[in-house]
C-alpha cells in the first residue's frame, strides 16, 4: 500500500513539472513578449566580435503575434541629442523555429524593407537567435524574457 501511495506522490510530481518553452501548433515557438538583449556576436568573415549588452547600453525586443520592434541606447546619460538611440520593426513570421523579419521602419532608410532569416530556440526563459544579417556576416543573440 505504501508502495502505491508513493507512486502516486511521485506521479503527482513529476505531473507538476512545466516546460517553460511553450509551442502553438501553428506558429511554433511562443515568442510573443518583451525580451531584453544580453549577449550579441557578430561574426564577420570568420572573425567573432561579442557586445555585452548588460554594460553601458542596452536592448529590447518587443513581439506580439505578427510584429517585432526594438530599442537600443547606451544606459550612460549624455547631456545632448548624441545618445546614439536606436530603433526599428515590422512584420515577422515563425514557422517552426524559422523566425524571419521583415524590416520595414529603421532610422537608417537602406536598410529598410529588408528581410533576414534566423533561426530561433527557447531555453527556458533565454531566446536565441542566430543567423546571417549579410553575406559575409551572421550573428548570435542572447535574449532573457521580461517579467
Amino acid at each position: 500500500m505504501k508502495s502505491i501511495a508513493l507512486l502516486f506522490a511521485a506521479a503527482a510530481a513529476l505531473a507538476s513539472c512545466q516546460n517553460n518553452t511553450k509551442e502553438t501548433p501553428e506558429k511554433g515557438l511562443d515568442l510573443t513578449g518583451s525580451w531584453r538583449l544580453i549577449t550579441g556576436s557578430v561574426i564577420t568573415k570568420g572573425v567573432p566580435v561579442v557586445t555585452d549588452y548588460t554594460k553601458n547600453q542596452e536592448m529590447i525586443k518587443i513581439l506580439n503575434d505578427d510584429h517585432f520592434a526594438f530599442l537600443k541606447h547606451p544606459t550612460t546619460a549624455t547631456p545632448d541629442s548624441t545618445n546614439k538611440f536606436d530603433a526599428g520593426g515590422g512584420k515577422y513570421e515563425l514557422k517552426g523555429d524559422k523566425y524571419t523579419e521583415h524590416l520595414d521602419f529603421y532610422g537608417d532608410k537602406k536598410y529598410e524593407h529588408t528581410t533576414y532569416n534566423f533561426t530561433v530556440s527557447l531555453k527556458g526563459d533565454t531566446l536565441i537567435q542566430q543567423g546571417q544579417e549579410a553575406a559575409d556576416r551572421s550573428i548570435i543573440e542572447k535574449y532573457v524574457r521580461l517579467k
